[in-house]
């Protein structure tokens, strides 16, 4: 059984957003949970590509203090089996502490590594979200108007952990392939 076969059977409906298509070209909207004024639309999705709210996931607050960030997830996360690839998306309406948006992004890796384990020992496939290439993204002042000019980080470091999370500020024309970065 596929990867993505598996995740769809693990995750709920709610928790995903609906991918669209536009001139036969997959891509998807994503709303910054908080403010419903604030946006950022990913085009050129794989065609398996799952998109997960992972906010959707109740927070672990009833079990974990929090005083480490240990309780806190980033908005989203774009998994693709086709391109071994998984995107962590943070998205603020303004822009936000650094140390706030690596805990968020660190969060939303672990549910991604608990969705690892559970595939592992519930539905017995060994390698199941293995040698998957990890990319960090926040993306920031997504309620900008649409005149504003995209700015992303220059920084050519791999985007590959959270504190090293590309940084796109008033989004406007994003690619997956951009946000997956090199090797996916």
């Amino acid at each position: 059984m596929s990867d993505m076969n598996i995740l769809s059977q693990m995750i709920k409906e709610a928790a995903l957003v609906q991918k669209e298509k536009e001139h036969g070209k997959l891509f998807v909207v994503l709303n910054e949970p908080q403010a419903q004024d604030s946006s950022a639309t990913i085009r050129h999705l794989p065609h398996d590509a799952l998109v997960i709210k992972v906010d959707a996931f109740r927070s672990p607050d009833t079990i974990f203090n929090g005083t480490n960030g240990e309780c806190k997830r980033a908005d989203y996360v774009i998994i693709s089996e086709e391109k071994r690839c998984i995107l962590y998306i943070e998205m603020k309406r303004t822009k936000d502490g650094r140390n706030e948006t690596v805990k968020q992004l660190q969060g939303a890796h672990c549910f991604v590594r608990y969705c690892q384990e559970v595939g592992k020992s519930f539905w017995k496939k060994d390698d199941f979200l293995d040698n998957y290439n990890n990319r960090f993204i926040s993306i920031g002042r997504t309620s900008i108007a649409i005149t504003s000019r995209e700015r992303m980080s220059n920084n050519k470091e791999l985007h590959d952990t959270p504190d090293k999370a590309m940084k796109i500020d008033c989004p406007r024309y994003l690619q997956y392939n951009k946000l997956a970065g090199a090797g996916s």
